[in-house]
């Protein structure tokens, strides 16, 4: 049997198992062992794609998506051992190789990737029945070697045992005999009144946790090779800009650095280190022609967006006659709000490492889209896919940036490398600063609102939104453009969870060089904060408790009134007014399939600037695989919902960033961070993410609250500007 025939059985496996493929034998590392290597342990279960079950007890837990923090390693890991009945003393977890056909993500239309908080959400039955199909085969292995009906045994544990004859054995010692068995179909899964691992507290420990904090966990930035060379990309100052030309002759002065070479993206310095590398692209003399660059400021972008918002665009959704009830009398409301520029700014920036030889390729880092990744690299590099392999690295955090539909990482990484010539290692870095100024943002957005109390009831809302889509000319413009409009732009504001009669959304588009990029929970960021900050501005105007009056729009969401309900439980909201100089705000958005509550207790501090003390939180994200992942996952995107809205904002100044770093780009610090209380909402509907939906309440709660205190509700972002 080849590997095409291998190939071959492993798709119909999938037609027929509903993408199950395990105990199918898959080329792994352990069949090329040698002979003397086998003889000194059983070969482990039959390798597969998602879990293999070792001659040592060890369950590797093979997953598809990428591990910078948000915990699916954890997550799917549960899954497995969870069906298999496993010690999780025994689970390890591994990034899975780039494969769409195995690994790819239904959610995102069958690319691997991770994104939109779909991790677990995918792989929920996916990996359950991995597991529960290994256990079948460990047990029909035990019962043939025992001689007892399969139906008589029992695994707990990592423990199989048969109580009549008081025997028992671990994984390990069955392995072998399982993977010759024939892989079962359709292996019943657990009734979740079963559960000993999923929806319970302190039930496993972050598999990644450990290696993270004693620093023996390896990332791209860490990787080192012989001979390896680091390359540094001097890359224009505005976006749309390219290179007109450029003298090295300086930089290759520089000790330690090896070449300078022109890329499509910039001008590539090779050196033995970062410093000499970053010494020398100090040196370059680049001309630039900005004759396609942007040219103007955010200032003036503003300005064309405020002008364009004063009409309607493309309706996104509408209900009832919204001009009819804006012109039929009563209080009318208006608010403006303006998003930033936001950079995504993840603790350890871009990089890659490769090796090609001209033959084949080995890519190394974190690798949040390996099929658009993949078919990058053999593209630049001029081989099939087949001939290059990567390999998906833990990666310092992300919040979107790792993930570009144009793979401008992969690219320029494989630039560089065919730029200098096959043999010679590279690992390509950008700065900080680097990736601060050069994009990819959160798009600039300016919301118009408008709306109507009348006999205080709320009888029309119109939000007219203006920005730029990043998913036109795109491979995601399909899946997310429908009838013109790019769903990232308006998702969230086109449909609200309030009933009003009278609806209507509208967006433009007004296209600029400047490169964006989904953020961290994508349009609901700054979508959820109009909508909660306006709502809340009707609210007010009609006489209505925050919690009270969102309740009693709330008919067709039972799902958000259930979140709102748990988290004024919670907080014991009495309403927005408390004692020492403090008040109360409220938010409630839906992303991505989950619902988040929160409230804000907030003052204002000696100069005026808004201090938040406490935040409760309520999440439904359907059945709640690991609580305590839920929780940490809600805090951090509180801390970072916080951090851009309070300080964050990348300006542009002529075309060109004027922030640089975290002294002026600056994010969230640890005393700063307020105390939060987090709830889980029971729920037996399907998982959904946690990784991006606790971050855009946090901004309209506080604005809210300001309101209480007697503060406008910032209608410009970041809440603290400076002067």
């Amino acid at each position: 049997m080849g590997i095409e025939d291998l190939c071959l059985s492993r798709r119909a496996a999938l037609g027929g198992a509903g993408a199950l493929v395990i105990g199918l034998t898959l080329p792994a590392a352990g069949r090329a062992q040698g002979a003397a290597a086998a003889a000194k342990a059983a070969a482990p279960i039959d390798p597969n794609a998602f879990v293999r079950v070792g001659a040592d007890d060890v369950v590797t837990v093979v997953v598809k998506h990428i591990e910078f923090g948000q915990g699916p390693y954890t997550g799917l890991a549960t899954l497995v051992a969870e069906e298999l009945d496993a010690d999780w003393a025994k689970v390890v977890a591994e990034a899975a190789p780039a494969n769409a056909a195995i690994y790819g993500n239904a959610t995102l239309g069958g690319i691997q990737g991770t994104g939109g908080s779909t991790a677990l959400a995918s792989s929920y039955l996916l990996m359950r029945r991995a597991g529960a199909t290994a256990r079948a085969m460990l047990v029909s292995a035990a019962a043939a070697q025992w001689k007892v009906p399969p139906t008589q045994i029992s695994v707990d544990n990592g423990v199989i045992r048969h109580a009549k004859s008081g025997r028992e054995g671990r994984f390990g010692e069955f392995a072998a005999a399982a993977s010759r068995l024939p892989v079962p179909q359709d292996v019943p899964l657990k009734d979740p009144s079963a559960f000993r691992l999923i929806g319970k507290d302190h039930s496993v420990r972050k598999l990644d946790s450990p290696a993270k904090t004693n620093g023996s966990a390896i990332f791209t930035i860490d990787i080192k090779a012989p001979g390896m060379l680091t390359v540094v990309v001097a890359r224009p100052p505005r976006f749309g800009a390219k290179v007109a030309s450029f003298d090295a002759t300086a930089a290759l002065k520089v000790r330690g650095v090896k070449a300078v070479k022109a890329i499509s993206s910039g001008v590539a310095v090779y050196a033995t280190g970062m410093w000499p590398a970053i010494k020398a692209r100090g040196l370059l003399n680049v001309q630039w022609d900005d004759s396609k660059a942007e040219v103007r400021g955010s200032e003036e972008m503003i300005a064309q967006y405020r002008a364009l918002a004063q009409k309607s665009g493309t309706v996104a959704a509408k209900a009832g006659d919204v001009d009819a009830a804006l012109a039929a009398g009563g209080d009318l409301v208006e608010a403006e709000y303006v998003f930033p520029f936001l950079a995504h700014a993840p603790m350890e920036p871009l990089d890659g490492y490769l090796e090609w030889d001209g033959k084949s390729a080995l890519a190394r880092f974190g690798c949040q889209m390996q099929t658009i990744d993949h078919a990058a690299l053999a593209q630049v590099l001029g081989l099939s896919p087949g001939q290059v392999r990567i390999e998906t690295m833990l990666a310092g955090g992300s919040f979107g940036r790792r993930a570009t539909a144009n793979a401008h990482l992969a690219v320029e990484l494989a630039e560089a490398a065919r730029a200098i010539g096959p043999g010679q290692p590279i690992k390509l870095v950008w700065t900080r600063e680097d990736d601060i100024h050069g994009g990819y943002y959160r798009p600039l957005m300016v919301h118009r609102l408008r709306g109507v109390v009348k006999d205080g009831q709320i009888t029309a809302w119109a939000n007219d939104i203006v920005g730029q889509s990043f998913a036109k000319g795109t491979p995601f413009e399909a899946m997310m453009v429908r009838n013109g409009v790019d769903f990232g732009m308006i998702e969230g504001a086109h449909q609200i969870p309030y009933d009003i009669a009278a609806f209507r959304c509208t967006v433009q588009d007004d296209p600029t060089p400047v490169t964006t990029l989904w953020w961290r929970s994508v349009g609901h960021t700054h979508t959820g904060y109009a909508v909660e900050c306006f709502v809340d501005q009707l609210l007010e105007k009609a006489g209505k408790d925050s919690v009270a009056g969102r309740l009693a729009l709330m008919g067709k969401a039972p799902r958000a009134a259930g979140v709102l309900k748990a988290v004024a439980d919670l907080a014991k909201w009495t309403g927005p007014a408390v004692a020492n100089g403090r008040a109360r705000g409220v938010a409630v958005v839906e992303s991505f399939g989950s619902f988040v509550a929160q409230i804000a207790e907030v003052s204002l501090d000696e100069n005026g600037e808004p201090k938040v003390h406490k935040i409760w939180c309520a999440v439904d994200c359907g059945v709640a695989v690991n609580p305590d992942v839920i929780r940490a996952q809600a805090e951090g995107g509180i801390g970072y919902g916080l951090g851009h809205a309070l300080y964050a904002e990348v300006p542009l100044v002529k075309g060109a960033a004027a922030v640089a770093n975290f002294n002026d780009y600056r994010s969230l610090r640890i005393m700063e961070m307020p105390e939060i209380e987090v709830v889980i909402v029971p729920s037996a509907e399907a998982p959904s993410g946690i990784g991006e939906p606790g971050v855009p309440p946090a901004a309209p709660a506080v604005a809210n609250a300001l309101a209480r205190l007697g503060k406008v509700r910032p209608a410009r972002l970041p809440m603290v500007r400076p002067a």
